[in-house]
């Protein structure tokens, strides 16, 4: 017959097994209650998930005015970045493409594909990110460690908005300017010809684009004619930084 101490010491020298048991699970990575433990997949989220269908205008289209006219609004999203986007789903089912992944899988082999692909998938890309870069009423300037961080890198927010509008100024032709990370995660700015963009594997400039501004003519020519100078002027008046920080992951 037991008594209750024996019942008590059994009882303790079977708990302390059982630790020694799950302590050897866990330095395996195996552990008796993972089925219960939340799962972190917060690192394999990609920054962006670009669809291949064109996405509604977060906005109407005078929303942006006086600096963005609500008829260049009108074309360039109904017309202009519309094409692409059918553009693009016509290349994706020539090339058999899946598009139920995101675009960026594309881009980042984009030399793989044709020049359909790379002109209409950089189109596309390119536009569903303007859009959000954008809202009514712009907040002026970032805050926090982009900001910090932008003054850090080119001396001053003011310097940084000279030498980004330069990048957009000088782009020979259509094409677009970025504030971007390079691969080390450095701040950068570039520009880039026609559609490409820091993703695509075939771009000068790699890396995650964090801002972009459109300097196709289409963009401003119904409003600023040929004064490219005066539409980057006034679009800083509509950048949405609140955007740009949360690409940047602050």
């Amino acid at each position: 017959m037991h008594t209750p101490n024996h019942s008590r010491r059994k009882f303790i020298s079977s708990t302390a097994k059982a630790g020694v048991i799950l302590t050897a699970g866990s330095l395996t990575g195996v552990s008796l209650f993972a089925a219960d433990a939340p799962v972190d997949k917060s690192a394999d989220t990609p920054l962006f998930d670009t669809a291949f269908t064109q996405q509604p205008l977060p906005y109407a289209y005078n929303a942006l005015e006086p600096h963005i006219d609500a008829k260049t609004m009108e074309l360039h999203y109904s017309k202009h970045a519309a094409s692409y986007a059918t553009n693009l789903q016509e290349a994706a089912k020539a090339e058999n493409v899946a598009t139920n992944k995101p675009l960026e899988e594309v881009l980042k082999n984009i030399s793989k594909y044709s020049a359909k692909m790379r002109n209409n998938g950089g189109g596309h890309f390119n536009h569903e990110f303007f859009w959000k870069s954008m809202k009514p009423a712009g907040e002026g300037k970032p805050s926090g460690k982009l900001f910090t961080d932008i003054e850090k890198t080119f001396k001053s927010f003011e310097d940084f908005k000279t030498q980004f509008g330069e990048a957009a100024k000088t782009r020979f032709g259509s094409g677009w300017a970025w504030l971007y990370l390079d691969g080390s995660k450095n701040l950068k700015i570039g520009s880039t010809p026609n559609q490409d963009n820091p993703l695509m594997d075939v771009s000068d400039i790699k890396g995650t684009p964090l801002l972009g501004l459109d300097v196709w003519e289409h963009a401003y020519y119904l409003k600023y004619q040929n004064k490219r100078p005066d539409y980057i002027t006034a679009w800083w008046n509509t950048v949405n930084w609140g955007a740009v920080q949360k690409r940047y992951g602050v």
